[in-house]
């Protein structure tokens, strides 16, 4: 992610929106530090929207004796008091060019007017919401871009089935490999070398070869999972994954274009191959069977049964029978 500079948020209010935790605070650690490396001694304060009334606010924006920048962050923007919008409000269309204010609200319908009028006062806004999965590779990409580094959208593609969906998890991966593999390629054989032991590697090689119906690779599959301590849920949470990534390839609209039916079915373009090579051997009855089967073991590895283990070798077990119905 780009990093904010000072001169970018200076006289300016970034409005923040989305509930994704890790992208809102990477922003607001941008802002922060940037201001900090402008001006050591800048006056740093962070606040709820709750404790901002009008005489707060005015306290907060006003000049510092002792720092010559501020930076100002405003948490739960949601929450702002009634006789707090006017006075964010006017700042917002005239801000102090000393000071950075940032404002995050979290989601959701609660003070959703507020920022509306926000934006139309002149807020620099930046979303912090979480990628769907499928647009987590392109985001990847963009991670690595961040580093001077390149990787093609398979190998970002296998980060994220080796580290899953965490965003901070995906960014230490990114950062890890950048800086290990300064000299060489980043390719999906590298991410797979480097991340090997990682638990949702082991989960999606047991969805992938129960879905493809390698009953013996399954079951290798499944056991090395249970002697490195997989947790089941990552097992069944990857075969449900995969199998409703099939049921909307086989369910999406014929004779569109390969970046559209990606779109579609949630998925990176690459894997329509293999969904195409899969479908070929299920169906439509076969795959409801399946689904239904995975739903189960998922809220069985959860606490509705007592074997989560054995949960789990039900599921392959269901998935691969499933695959024989037509």
């Amino acid at each position: 992610m780009p990093t904010i500079t000072a001169a970018a948020a200076l006289g300016v209010t970034t409005l923040i929106t989305g509930s994704d935790e890790f992208l809102a605070e990477r922003t607001i650690a941008s802002i922060r530090e940037s201001v900090r490396r402008t001006d050591g001694d800048a006056d740093v304060s962070e606040l709820t929207a709750a404790e901002l009334g009008p005489g707060a606010f005015a306290e907060i924006t006003s000049p510092s004796l002792f720092a010559s920048l501020r930076c100002v962050v405003v948490r739960a923007l949601e929450d702002l008091p009634v006789d707090g919008i006017e006075p964010l409000v006017a700042y917002v269309e005239a801000p102090a060019d000393d000071v950075a204010l940032v404002l995050h609200h979290t989601g959701g319908a609660k003070g959703k007017a507020v920022l509306d009028k926000l934006r139309e006062a002149g807020a620099s806004e930046v979303k912090a919401a979480s990628p769907k999965r499928w647009e987590l590779p392109e985001w990847v990409v963009a991670e690595f871009r961040s580093h001077q580094k390149k990787i093609d959208e398979r190998a970002a593609s296998a980060l994220v089935d080796a580290v899953g969906e965490d965003m901070r998890a995906l960014a230490g991966a990114a950062d890890q490999l950048a800086a290990d593999c300064a000299d060489e390629p980043i390719s999906e054989q590298v991410v797979r070398r480097y991340f090997a032991g990682r638990a949702e590697v082991k989960g999606f090689a047991v969805a992938d070869a129960a879905i493809d119906g390698k009953t013996s690779m399954a079951f290798e599959q499944l056991r090395w999972a249970f002697a490195s301590r997989v947790d089941p849920v990552l097992i069944t949470s990857a075969m449900a994954g995969g199998l409703r990534g099939l049921a909307r390839y086989m369910a999406a609209p014929r004779g569109l274009r390969e970046i559209d039916l990606a779109r579609e079915v949630g998925v990176p373009p690459w894997k329509l191959k293999t969904l195409a090579k899969q479908s070929r051997d299920w169906s439509s009855r076969g795959l409801a069977h399946a689904i239904q089967a995975a739903a189960q073991a998922d809220a069985d590895v959860k606490g509705a049964a007592g074997d989560r283990q054995w949960a789990c070798e039900r599921l392959v077990i269901s998935v691969l029978r499933a695959r024989a119905l037509h």
